[in-house]
């Protein structure tokens, strides 16, 4: 093809470079770009007809093409916001897009794209969206068992709605009480036995008693609980030694445990029942009082109805379970190593979203609750740079690239976001290449042009 086929190579050399520069120009001006995957150039050959073999043949024109980095991860930096995701490995977020707002409510597009941007922040309707207008999917949660719900991720929404209270059906005691209590009417005779002054009696303690209760019991700890409808009451518990009745004689084993009722015109405090000890100090029998029977387990009193300060909850149980209860000589002569926890909470408002370490998005209330709502999946590809670049930094899947495959990939990595995969130093020392190519090819346009005036200037 002689000098002119040296110009079409040199000329396809130049669209080839210009490709490479586009590359580069574009990788530069993403170097900052959230989860950005560089776009690097392949060159390949167009070898010239004719020649049997290679002595014949000329080494032809060129024609570059882009080559795909999703592989090639992005440095990952911690940031402080709580929405915001990385992945570490393989895997892209699910996401989609708007389609139209109508009254304030976002409608969505059927089409499903995919990205490595994870900075996602809640917007007005309770939904994440990253900066570039992806919005988030995921599965939905089981509240009761917190397994997914469905095979096929929704539009990931945490609305403000309150988180309705709990009552409290279960309150966790733990305490050791004295072997001979500290309380003002409370001395200890010479045979070891005990006599009480100013006994109130057995049952209930009527509110004209209430002082000389307090002068032969000990306090068993207090906690806040709540009912039906998520009203704190305050919980107060006292033990006083059991007192034979013919001799006025505490029982040394046996205590009688009380729950205070917060101002009740009869009753200062309500009788739980009598809790017995051995020798060795392990609780060994309880007996119903007024308000507690023993529930079924006999390790606790089971209460129907309490009521606390004009505040009624139902259906509560006072759990000993695994021995918490005991009985060990204490000096102090009070009750030490008490602990009460209880299951209850009142309404709650959404105070913050964030995403947890297993890639779970988690709802946390103002009643110090939280409750995980959703599942984020992470989607991979049996050949992932097959997938189509859309804009913002997204991908969509082709036939090329396969279905997305929601069952594995990395790890998400909360209060993170990875970078962009392209180095301005690497890009610029492509393009020093690619200039000093750009430069040879035209240098070669100019020196057949060179070639071609002395070849009609043989004629001349």
């Amino acid at each position: 093809m002689g000098i002119y086929g040296a110009i079409n190579s040199a000329v396809s050399g130049l669209n080839a470079q210009a490709t490479a520069l586009e590359n580069i120009s574009g990788n530069v001006a993403n170097s900052q770009t959230t989860g950005y995957k560089r776009l690097d150039t392949t060159f390949a050959d167009l070898v010239s007809g004719g020649g049997a073999t290679q002595a014949s043949q000329v080494s032809g024109t060129t024609f570059a093409t882009s080559r795909a980095t999703n592989t090639v991860q992005g440095d990952i930096s911690s940031v402080d916001v709580d929405t915001y995701m990385a992945i570490n490995g393989e895997g892209y977020f699910v996401v989609t897009q708007a389609s139209d707002v109508v009254d304030g409510s976002t409608s969505f597009a059927d089409d499903t794209y995919y990205t490595r941007a994870g900075d996602f922040e809640r917007d007005a309707e309770g939904y994440l969206i990253n900066s570039s207008g992806y919005y988030l999917q995921g599965f939905p949660l089981d509240p009761n068992t917190g397994n997914a719900i469905g095979d096929s991720p929704s539009v990931i929404q945490i609305e403000d709605q309150p988180l309705a209270a709990s009552a409290t059906t279960t309150l966790e005691y733990q305490a050791n009480l004295p072997r001979i209590p500290d309380t003002t009417d409370y001395d200890e005779v010479t045979d070891a036995s005990a006599l009480l002054a100013g006994a109130v009696g057995a049952g209930n303690v009527a509110v004209a008693d209430e002082q000389d209760f307090l002068d032969t019991s000990i306090s068993g700890g207090s906690i806040t609980m709540y009912n039906q409808n998520g009203t704190a009451m305050n919980v107060e518990v006292r033990y006083a030694k059991t007192v034979n009745e013919d001799t006025g004689i505490p029982v040394n084993d046996t205590w009688s445990m009380y729950i205070g009722s917060g101002g009740d015109a009869t009753n200062a405090w309500y009788d739980v029942g009598d809790i017995e000890f051995d020798s060795t100090g392990a609780m060994t029998n309880m007996t119903a009082g007024v308000i507690g029977t023993v529930n079924g387990t006999s390790d606790g009193f089971s209460i129907a109805s309490l009521t606390i300060d004009g505040t009624t909850t139902t259906g509560l149980e006072l759990s000993f379970a695994n021995g918490s209860l005991t009985q060990y000589s204490d000096p102090d002569g009070t009750a030490s190593s008490v602990s009460l926890e209880q299951d209850g909470y009142p309404a709650g408002e959404l105070s913050s979203v964030a995403i947890d370490e297993s890639g779970r998005v988690i709802a946390s209330y103002s009643n110090s609750q939280q409750r995980a709502v959703y599942e984020i999946p992470l989607a991979t590809f049996q050949a992932e740079q097959n997938l189509k670049r859309v804009d913002g930094a997204g991908f969509e899947a082709t036939t090329s690239s396969g279905e997305a495959d929601l069952s594995g990939g990395g790890q998400i990595l909360a209060n993170n976001l990875e970078l962009s995969n392209a180095d301005i130093a690497d890009e610029f020392s492509k393009l020093i290449i690619t200039q000093q190519a750009y430069s040879a090819n035209s240098r070669i346009v100019t020196s057949a042009d060179e070639m071609l005036d002395s070849a009609l200037n043989m004629v001349r």
